[in-house]
């Protein structure tokens, strides 16, 4: 499948999060690179969005949560 490289996604997970690895799984078969960003790594993304990962965003706006 193409790269979609004009799309920004970012995926806010943590470590052992079986649902944030369907969620890469899933965007990269339909083609997207998308970052992962671990918010265990950070106090100010971990409050928010503690029980809620995976949070995927896609170009600057969240549009899925867990």
């Amino acid at each position: 499948m193409e790269l979609n490289a004009s799309v920004n996604v970012v995926i806010y997970t943590r470590d052992g999060c079986h649902l944030c690895e369907e969620a890469h799984e899933m965007l990269c078969e339909f083609g997207f690179a998308p970052i992962l960003i671990d918010i265990d790594a950070d106090p100010e993304l971990r409050q928010r969005f503690d029980t809620c990962v995976p949070v995927v965003e896609i170009d600057g706006k969240i549009r899925f949560r867990g």
